[in-house]
């Protein structure tokens, strides 16, 4: 049979795979024991399954509860979600607010409106490729700016953007415990961020999810804060990681003006967000349930995230460097001579595998590549015993890689 030509858009040639994503996949497979650092999850008992079902007992009982939602959200949805954001840094009004199908639909959003093929985004590096993949498939060109403690470093990227010879049309940031490092950009450098915007007529977007699940520190005022509800920050939040990744369901702040957009946008997409999870999570919001809940999380996740330090000073001391975030679930790992040679992450990914340990290589967080000897850990997923047992597998698979 005479093989077809498929006749491809020129836009599938940006449609990049997620290694993040597809690690799921890939631990469902393995039949041995594994410690699992690698997706950017609650853990499974963080879930707050029991309230849930509850809740679907009581909201999910009628045909109705199954059909079409509005565009821009469930209202009840939308009415427990302005209360619950009502005093915070995020507070709003129903007509800058859209729900949408988890926070990656609203970073898809953002390019379907705003970015043409061409256009220079700027990324944090390292960053969560999934929202770098989303500008790529559009046709953007990815500038990246590194990351250090305090953030995505503004000096570099007014250094960077001047040698590029053009401004950007966006700048994505994670800006509180960042993925995958778990920094927080400083006071002054989001004052910094939102001035080059808006010197530059560029976007902001104001990529948040783990802003909630602070355990330490002191908090800082949001970018759609500092922003004070101005056209330059697009702000993108998400249930996924403080109630149950598996809702899918998220949301965009934004100018009122642009809420017909996003309709019209999201309309081609999935015409409404699924409305049993709206209804579900407005059941979770208008219950109260949500501060006791994040209570309890932020207490857990620190209790996992100083399990994980300590682990990593016993096996890891004078080999490697890493992160200490005040929230957010991840760690960011640099390896550094030691007795042997520096391992390639993406290589030791596989020998750790082996031994019974999972989490996901640095140049996963690159749209080109780099960090080839730095590593993610997810902290929150795994309870302290087998945190323990993890790193200490991980070092294993270290020794065995390197003696090679």
């Amino acid at each position: 049979m005479r093989s077809l030509a498929l006749p491809y858009a020129a836009r599938a040639a940006g449609l990049v795979g997620s290694v993040i994503d597809s690690s799921t996949s890939l631990l469902h497979k393995q039949s041995h024991d594994v410690v699992r650092f690698a997706m950017g999850s609650p853990a499974a008992e963080a879930v707050p399954a029991a309230i849930l079902a509850e809740i679907a007992a009581a909201e999910l009982r009628e045909p109705h509860a199954y059909d079409y939602a509005a565009t821009e959200g469930d209202p009840p949805l939308q009415e427990a979600l302005l209360q619950a954001l009502r005093g915070t840094s995020d507070e709003t009004t129903a007509d800058r607010l859209t729900i949408t199908s988890g926070g990656m639909q609203g970073l898809d959003l953002f390019c379907k409106i705003f970015v043409d093929p061409g256009d220079l985004v700027v990324v944090e590096s390292p960053t969560y490729t999934n929202g770098s993949a989303t500008a790529l498939s559009y046709g953007a060109a990815l500038l990246e700016v590194p990351v250090d403690d305090d953030g995505m470093d503004i000096d570099a990227l007014q250094t960077l953007v001047a040698d590029a010879g053009r401004t950007p049309k966006a700048i994505y940031t994670i800006p509180t415990f960042q993925n995958p490092t778990g920094v927080t950009l400083s006071l002054q450098r989001r004052h910094r961020l939102l001035d080059l915007a808006r010197s530059w007529g560029s976007m902001v977007i104001d990529d948040d999810p783990y802003g909630l699940l602070r355990f330490g520190g002191e908090p800082l005022p949001t970018l759609r804060e500092l922003g004070a509800g101005e056209p330059v920050v697009f702000s993108v939040r998400t249930f996924s990681k403080i109630v149950a990744p598996g809702l899918r369901v998220g949301w965009v702040d934004a100018v009122p003006e642009l809420q017909p957009l996003l309709i019209n946008a999201k309309q081609a997409m999935d015409t409404c967000t699924n409305l049993p999870a709206q209804r579900l999570l407005a059941g979770f919001l208008s219950g109260g349930h949500l501060q006791d809940h994040l209570v309890a999380q932020r207490a857990e996740y620190r209790r996992r995230k100083e399990a994980m330090h300590a682990a990593l000073r016993e096996h890891f001391g004078g080999i490697a460097r890493w992160t200490d975030p005040d929230g957010g679930l991840f760690l960011w790992v640099t390896l550094r001579n030691g007795p042997a040679k520096v391992p390639d992450t993406t290589k030791l990914f596989e020998a750790a595998l082996a031994e019974g340990v999972a989490f996901i290589p640095g140049p996963a967080f690159s749209p080109t590549g780099r960090f080839a000897s730095a590593l993610r850990l997810c902290f929150a997923s795994t309870p302290p015993d087998r945190i323990r047992e993890g790193v200490a597998r991980l070092r294993r698979a270290v020794d065995r890689l390197t003696e090679c």
